[in-house]
């Protein structure tokens, strides 16, 4: 786990980040289910002192992600899947209710930058599909395309007009947007069609949101994240499935 630049933060946000990076470490199987870590050396990795990781610790201890073994001493809690999967219920979930809320408080300019933010997906969509016709590596663009979703989503979350119910969502990813990114890619290096049809649902939920047609825009929310975590949660556990292997002694 890499250390963090974290000595201009403030407590509060350095839980958080501690919490968010011990987390990676987790999903990513850096941290290997019944690994036993401590409050020091997690504090030593992070560089930070022990307050904001006791604060991680527990909180990571109510994910079901690590279980208390001592005073100062955890592990990784050998139902991590099963914790992982109860997580990825809370984001779709909370995804489901920051479209309910967009479609509740979303105005004609926000929804008009949306649409063309879907008008720039859509020309990048072109290219990809050119480059794979001619047998050409389409990396550059697919890695412009998800720049410009990303910016959808966060257009979207603009729009709920709600700043607590964004921070829980924020808080409650299952994987940092670096992770889901690289999962997603490797993902795509297998399955090309992937990184086309992934966003077919974008348009209807606009229309939704223009609508204000709170449960049509809670629907589509929900399912388009069901299958975006299904395909990360998917790629993750097939590399944690690779490492595993390649730590056997031959």
């Amino acid at each position: 786990m890499p250390r963090q630049p974290l000595a201009n933060l403030t407590s509060d946000t350095l839980a958080d980040r501690a919490y968010r990076s011990i987390r990676d470490a987790i999903t990513t199987g850096e941290l290997r289910p019944g690994q036993k870590v401590t409050e020091r050396g997690l504090a030593e990795r992070l560089a930070v002192s022990p307050t904001p990781i006791r604060e991680a610790i527990r909180r990571l201890e109510q994910d079901g992600l690590l279980e208390r073994t001592g005073p100062r001493t955890v592990k990784v809690s050998t139902m991590g899947d099963a914790a992982l999967q109860d997580l990825a219920e809370v984001e779709v979930a909370l995804r489901g209710m920051v479209a309910r809320f967009a479609a509740r408080h979303a105005t004609v300019e926000q929804l008009d930058h949306l649409d063309a933010t879907l008008d720039e997906a859509d020309d990048l969509l072109i290219v990809i599909r050119q480059r794979l016709g001619a047998g050409e590596d389409p990396e550059r663009q697919v890695n412009a395309l998800l720049d410009t979703m990303q910016r959808f989503n966060d257009g979207v979350d603009a729009c709920c007009g709600n700043p607590v119910l964004v921070r829980l969502l924020e808080q409650t990813r299952v994987f940092s947007r670096g992770e889901r990114r690289a999962l997603f890619l490797e993902r795509a290096a297998h399955d090309t069609n992937i990184a086309l049809d992934r966003y077919a649902s974008h348009r209807a939920l606009v229309k939704a949101l223009r609508a204000h047609d709170e449960l049509a825009a809670e629907s589509i929310a929900i399912e388009d994240a069901r299958g975006g975590l299904s395909d990360v949660l998917s790629e993750a556990a097939e590399q944690h499935r690779l490492a595993m292997l390649a730590k056997k002694p031959s």
